[in-house]
């Protein structure tokens, strides 16, 4: 087989400026890296932070992007066990076993152009060992396990992982896109009792609903903490998971919780700089909050697990995907995720 040389590439110019799609040279490969091709590629606020400037300065402009896709492996560098040529794989941001490889670079007429371990807005990339996770071959399609490398396991794991929801136990999930709805998955999954979807856009309710929420709020219209505190007459949820990335909605997702015990998980990204506000005495009282790294995501176990679980019908998180846009319409997809009309969006590669 003959390999490419030329992959095209949605690259980060200046911050705040749309993606250039350019030709990049692909490099080659160092110890412990592999060449992929991409199939789709994932959009969520953490890149749109990025591009929009939310993040604090940027050292390493002009750079490529994006940390979560699906491909097929098409060379290996030195020393590569985890994968072979031809294995479908998920790219993940979330480390896994193998070796880790923290940087790549790319030429074109930018000149050259920055990578970290893991980017996937391109038709071919070079990622590392540690970025992959191998799947079955014919049991899931390659637009979902796409979601696989962030939504999902973020999302899902907060639940399974960092709260261990049990069955009966009451769940609020403040922001419903890609990981809200993850976590709504799995907490339906899990069988929580209670399983409450907040957000400010309807249809995006709609979609928490018939992903097994049983109550939803909309934020724009209705207080969510008095609502779940009529909901849990008066006690708050157990757990509260935040994915919306505001410090007001993080505030609310912590209030939102019972005192003795009950624990806010934080999954949203807020701009750079923006704070948010707490009551120490509810510390005091009993409620939790912690940040959650992907969901405390293990991928090399929780992958497989969760591929299973969407095939035999327990985790059917291809219903996150609202849209779908080819790499050169990639800048309607994140002005569409700014406009909140996008709950995941995937970019085709193919």
């Amino acid at each position: 087989m003959t390999l490419p040389t030329i992959t095209r590439a949605a690259v980060l110019v200046e911050t705040g400026k749309p993606l250039q799609i350019k030709e990049l040279q692909l490099p080659a490969l160092k110890p412990g890296q592999v060449l992929v091709e991409m199939d789709y590629a994932g959009v969520c606020h953490t890149q749109l932070h990025e591009v929009r400037g939310k993040r604090g300065p940027d050292r390493f402009l002009p750079h490529v992007l994006g940390h979560e896709g699906a491909g097929t492996v098409l060379a290996l560098g030195e020393d590569v066990s985890k994968v072979k040529v031809n294995d479908r794989v998920v790219l993940t941001w979330i480390k896994g076993e193998g070796a880790d490889v923290p940087s790549t670079t790319y030429e074109s007429d930018l000149g050259t152009v920055n990578s970290g371990a893991i980017s996937t807005f391109m038709t071919h990339t070079v990622t590392c060992e540690n970025r992959l996770v191998p799947m079955p071959q014919d049991s899931l399609p390659q637009r979902d396990a796409a979601l696989l490398g962030c939504a999902v396991p973020t999302g899902a794991g907060a639940i399974v992982n960092t709260a261990d929801v049990s069955k009966g136990e009451s769940v609020a999930v403040f922001g419903v896109g890609g990981i809200g709805m993850s976590a709504v998955l799995a907490a339906a999954m899990r069988e929580a009792a209670i399983i409450i979807a907040v957000d400010v856009v309807e249809d995006k309710l709609a979609a928490a609903k018939a992903a097994g929420a049983t109550h939803t709020i909309n934020a724009a219209t209705q207080n969510p903490v008095e609502c779940i505190q009529d909901i849990t007459g008066g006690k708050g949820v157990d757990t509260a998971v935040e994915a919306a990335g505001k410090p007001e909605t993080m505030e609310a997702a912590y209030t939102s919780v019972a005192y003795g015990g009950g624990l806010c998980i934080l999954a949203g990204n807020v701009a750079y700089g923006e704070r948010m506000c707490l009551d120490p005495y509810d510390l005091i009282k009993g409620r939790r909050i912690v940040g959650t790294w992907g969901g405390e995501t293990n991928p090399d176990r929780d992958f497989p697990l969760y591929a299973d679980m969407y095939v035999k019908g327990s985790l059917p998180f291809g219903q996150l995907v609202s849209h779908e846009w080819p790499l050169e319409e990639i800048n309607t997809a994140f002005d569409e995720l700014e406009a909140r009309r996008v709950s995941r969006a995937l970019i085709r590669l193919k």
